[in-house]
């Protein structure tokens, strides 16, 4: 069994995210399996082509996936001298809607999450949602809902999250493992 886990982060906690998912597939996968954690920008075809499961995440930037207009605002963001963000060491290049238009089709399971502000989705929008969408338009079989993990207005992950990001990929590969049909993935809490 092999999992890929495919980020996208500006100021690291995407990628925090991705690595506690990681975590929870391997603890859930097994010995046998092979989980790797991938920025998008390394994420090439023949990183994701023999993946049993493909798990893709990135931060919500004005409701939805980051353009390029976003991260750059990010960037800049975290260069003014006030600022206490620090860029994770992967976010230079392409974002994950930008991804999607150079990858293949992809027939395997998969499922989509993403990082944004702790608030009502009316306002805070959800790249999950986006990011699920361009799953099956490739022609992936999600086993379980968006997930959303949440950040303060600071920037720093809410406490608890990295545990239900854990959780979350250990009920991924509990999904995986069972065989659930494509788009009937328990239905996890959306916050």
């Amino acid at each position: 069994m092999r999992a890929v886990v495919v980020y996208e982060s500006m100021y690291g906690n995407t990628h925090h995210v991705a690595n506690a998912i990681a975590t929870g597939l391997g603890l859930g996968l097994g010995l046998d399996a092979q989980v790797v954690v991938v920025p998008v920008n390394a994420a090439i075809r023949e990183t994701i082509e023999r993946a049993d499961l493909l798990v893709v995440g990135g931060p919500t930037h004005v409701h939805g996936m980051s353009r390029e207009s976003t991260r750059q605002s990010a960037i800049e963001t975290a260069h003014k001298p006030e600022s206490e963000l620090e860029i994770d060491p992967d976010a230079e290049g392409p974002g994950i809607r930008d991804w999607f238009e150079t990858i293949d089709r992809f027939e395997g399971r998969a499922a989509a999450f993403d990082t944004r502000l702790d608030g009502p989705t009316l306002l805070t929008g959800r790249a999950s949602k986006g990011i699920a969408h361009q799953l099956r338009k490739h022609g992936a079989a999600l086993i379980a809902d968006p997930e959303s993990f949440l950040v303060t207005k600071d920037n720093h992950l809410e406490p608890a999250e990295d545990a239900r990001a854990r959780d979350w990929g250990s009920e991924l590969a509990r999904l995986t493992t069972a065989g659930v049909p494509a788009s009937a993935g328990a239905r996890s809490k959306t916050r």
